[in-house]
């Protein structure tokens, strides 16, 4: 059962994260608040403990964003608390696994409760899933790759969308892959997860455009971190290839001859969730160093 944390206290000053904004003694409060893209905006972000959703949820904060932060292990979604909260900006976390519709529905009462409103869902909670040819895949392993990668984002969207209608404006991106564009040897149950997500980005922006709410997609390629390292790691075991040698295929693969970093990630999805963007919609933004171009 999805779990609310206590909410964090900075000291007297800085309740709701202001206080490291307000003490810039050269500009009011309200002026500073007004260069901040997000201010005021409340923010979800699903498995966001780590990799591209803790560069996202990082970087909404630092753009004015109070954030919700979900994930499935509690210590890493305290570290990326501790991250945003240093941003000035206010955090809270919830243990929730999204392929569970009770816990995702606890999950937006408790951003309701903390802070009285939702105005942008980030749906990037997935798991790699298994590196095998499709005879190699399980049931069990194909259910969990859809249930956490595509069933997850239509459940947090359907229970945040009636707030977004209510007040006729919000944001939703969905994280989904280049994997989501190409054909993906080995990697079945995720590449057809992420091209669901892309038809359900299109399918919600359809929908929700009249109530003036935006639906977008992004869609990483090969990037750092742990996650990358852990697919190459079953790539190079199923192939019997040396670890080092996957990786230059991955990165050989790219126009730019190098893996995306995250921040760019979460960049680009800060456009999207950003007054910016309000007239884009239903689109899939590659964000993958020139992948298989």
């Amino acid at each position: 059962m999805a779990g609310l944390n206590p909410k964090l206290k900075l000291g007297e000053n800085e309740r709701h994260g202001k206080r490291s904004l307000w003490e810039n003694k050269t500009t009011m409060p309200g002026e500073l608040d007004q260069k901040l893209k997000l201010a005021n905006r409340v923010a979800i972000v699903t498995g966001g403990g780590h990799g591209i959703g803790k560069a996202i949820a990082v970087t909404l904060a630092q753009n004015g964003a109070r954030v919700m932060i979900c994930g499935r292990q509690k210590e890493l979604l305290d570290t990326t608390v501790r991250e945003v909260v240093a941003t000035g900006s206010e955090a809270a976390m919830t243990i929730t696994d999204v392929s569970d519709e009770t816990q995702v529905q606890t999950m937006v009462s408790s951003t309701l409760e903390r802070f009285d409103h939702i105005d942008i869902l980030i749906n990037n909670a997935g798991v790699a899933g298994p590196t095998a040819p499709v005879t190699g895949v399980t049931r069990a392993e194909w259910d969990e790759v859809m249930a956490v990668n595509l069933t997850g984002p239509f459940l947090c969207a359907k229970a945040v969308i009636p707030h977004l209608i209510q007040q006729r404006s919000g944001k939703i991106v969905n994280i989904a892959s280049i994997a989501g564009k190409l054909a993906y040897a080995l990697r079945s149950p995720y590449a057809a997860s992420k091209w669901g997500m892309l038809g359900l980005s299109q399918t919600l922006a359809l929908e929700l455009g009249q109530y003036n709410v935006q639906v977008n997609a992004v869609c990483p390629g090969p990037t750092a971190g742990d996650r990358m390292q852990f697919v190459i790691a079953k790539r190079a075991q199923e192939l019997g290839m040396p670890e080092q040698d996957v990786e230059k295929l991955y990165v050989e693969g790219t126009a730019l001859k190098r893996m995306v970093d995250p921040r760019h990630v979460a960049a680009t999805v800060l456009f999207l969730v950003s007054p910016d963007s309000d007239s884009i919609t239903g689109e899939a933004w590659d964000v993958s160093a020139g992948y298989a171009l």
